[in-house]
């Protein structure tokens, strides 16, 4: 008998052994996972950053053109200043659905208004003689891929990461430690492509009032 509960309990602290390693494995697997999101979110909002940075050059520069559309300059300002009104952890991606959504709609904002502003350009040939302007045309297309690859990795870090946690045998503590799942970028048509200009500098410039 004595030999059977030494037997019963070596086998029940093997499991239990077995039990911590897997669990200790697991919770720095998510950890690791968790970090890794932590890190891409860092690298969107560099990227995203860099664009905002851009903006004032941009405005100043084109707002050289004689007669630009001051209702395009103040509508790309606003959009740059509601874009720095959305608080989030550069270094934690969020957790909240709600507030990803708001940070994205206020960048989709910029988005469209740079657009605007680009094709407005097209009817302004000065421009054409702007080396500021062709340089600064050329980084805020270089850094709308950027944005865009970098939300793809996001996406990619974030599924790896919801993945694991609703995985067997995380799932089963994966909560008790405080991993959450977190949200993606939506898919927004025509987001994933940078804006695209086709510059016609043959047509005159609207008149002078």
């Amino acid at each position: 008998m004595k030999k059977s509960a030494l037997g019963c309990g070596a086998v029940l602290l093997l499991g239990i052994v077995v039990l911590v390693l897997v669990v200790v494995g697991g919770y720095n697997r998510l950890v690791r996972l968790s970090q890794a999101t932590n890190s891409q979110w860092a690298q969107v909002q560099n990227v995203y950053q860099r664009r905002a940075d851009l903006v004032p050059n941009l405005v100043a520069t084109v707002s050289g053109a004689a007669n630009f559309e001051k209702s395009t300059l103040t509508e790309i300002t606003a959009a740059r200043a509601s874009v720095g009104q959305v608080k989030i952890d550069p270094n934690s991606a969020p957790a909240d659905p709600a507030k990803l959504a708001e940070f994205e709609k206020a960048q989709g904002a910029l988005s469209s208004a740079l657009s605007r502003l680009l094709v407005v350009s097209e009817r302004y040939p000065d421009l054409k003689a702007s080396a500021s302007f062709r340089d600064l045309q050329a980084q805020l297309e270089g850094t709308e891929n950027r944005i865009s690859v970098e939300r793809g990795r996001f996406n990619d870090a974030v599924q790896a990461y919801d993945t694991a946690i609703q995985s067997f045998p995380a799932v089963l503590y994966a909560g008790s430690f405080g991993f959450r799942a977190k949200p993606y970028f939506t898919a927004v048509s025509g987001a994933e492509k940078p804006p695209q200009v086709q510059f016609d500098f043959n047509k005159p410039a609207p008149a002078k009032p």
